[in-house]
């Protein structure tokens, strides 16, 4: 059995799929991603194209994709067929095209919702507008080579949300709730109660998919999947730690104010939550592995970072590139051989490549450059090995 690190990687074991349109042969790969809002599209955009590259791994070919909040977009563009260099491009990048994501899709105000409040003297039950969503999804997927129809789909795709007044989890792209567009599961996957109103599908509504689970990777096992990558954007966050390696603004969160509480509270339960689900994956599917990918607990730049501006979406993607090489690196003597058993191999010269960067438009570090990043990881590490050697 593989060592475990940090809670990282969980060993579990393989149910009967539900569904039967598994490919044949060759190893079953599922994917799934959970949310954090904008900010969490943006981080796994960064860390699945580390893992694309520094694996050999084509992410439009997987055997099952999984996306929850804000990780539905994700998902669902790359069961498209939509590259994560696309992605960037248009997302992160900000470059010109019909399909360009502009901040304005997820600020626009809900006027029809304020309207419909006003005349039914109650309180609006969202302030932005997700029907843009939906909108600009459905005209994304119409494109040739595309698809909103989730039966149309070459490999499997489930979308999360959760009902409101059940509280049950509904995954749509499973049978009897595959006829929804997948646009409309990414927009009800991604309603975050209280931004964003509740979506309307089949005269149910539905909000955000992690109201009930953080990841659901499980989704995936009961696919059949024997591998599943995950990425989880929120982590709670250690600022003693994050003081302690030269990071973090303030030792003490309440230095911060209310808005830092709130992040900190809202990130602890979030990843508690998640931690709890895949412990139980380790009785429950024996015989598959599951392997996490989620910032440090001292990470200040995600902590802190704001993602209103294109100038900070790519430092922030560019950050959980690098963040996501240098984990696959530091975790390679588990790594290597889970992934070479189911047919994956690292990329040594790519993880060794000390100059390769996600924005290629970014001028190469260069010797002075690579020096400072040498000696800051350096310094992580022995901070790291300081801690787990001090008597306790």
């Amino acid at each position: 059995m593989p060592r475990r690190s940090r809670g990282r990687h969980v060993n579990t074991s393989n149910l009967a799929p539900r569904t039967s349109h598994l490919r044949a042969a060759g190893p079953r790969i599922g994917l799934a991603l959970a949310g954090g809002g904008p900010f969490g599209a943006i981080y796994e955009i960064g860390a699945l194209a580390a893992l694309e590259e520094s694996l050999e791994l084509d992410l439009n070919a997987l055997d099952c994709y999984v996306g929850v909040s804000a990780g539905s977009f994700v998902a669902a563009a790359l069961a498209n067929g939509i590259t994560i260099g696309e992605m960037y491009r248009l997302f992160i990048a900000g470059e010109k095209g019909e399909d360009k994501v502009s901040p304005r899709l997820f600020t626009r105000l809900a006027w029809r919702e304020y309207l419909r409040a006003a005349l039914g003297r109650r309180i609006p039950t969202g302030f932005f507008d997700n029907e843009s969503i939906h909108r600009y999804l459905a005209r994304v997927f119409a494109r040739a080579g595309r698809t909103n129809d989730f039966r149309a789909l070459e490999r499997p795709l489930y979308l999360v949300a959760t009902d409101l007044d059940s509280g049950e989890s509904v995954s749509f792209g499973r049978a009897g709730h595959d006829a929804v567009p997948i646009s409309k599961a990414v927009q009800a996957s991604s309603a975050l109660p209280g931004l964003f109103p509740p979506v309307e599908i089949g005269g149910r509504y539905f909000v955000d998919g992690a109201l009930k689970k953080t990841l659901h990777a499980s989704e995936a096992l009961d696919h059949g999947a024997r591998l599943v990558l995950c990425v989880n954007p929120i982590v709670p966050y250690d600022a003693g730690l994050a003081a302690e390696k030269g990071r973090g603004r303030h030792r003490r969160l309440i230095e911060g104010g209310l808005p830092v509480i709130l992040s900190q509270a809202f990130r602890a339960i979030i990843h508690s939550r998640m931690a709890a689900g895949l412990a139980k994956y380790k009785t429950q599917y024996r015989g598959s592995d599951v392997v996490l990918f989620e910032p440090e607990p001292d990470d200040s730049e995600i902590f802190f970072t704001s993602i209103f501006s294109y100038a900070s979406r790519r430092r922030v993607c560019e950050h959980a590139y690098e963040r996501t090489r240098l984990d696959l690196v530091k975790r390679a003597g588990e790594l290597e051989p889970l992934f070479a058993r189911h047919g994956i191999r690292m990329r040594w010269d790519v993880l060794h490549d000390p100059e390769r960067r996600l924005n290629m438009r970014r001028r190469p570090l260069g010797s002075l450059g690579q020096l400072k990043v040498t000696a800051r990881d350096l310094r992580d590490t022995l901070v790291d090995l300081r801690r787990h050697i001090a008597p306790a």
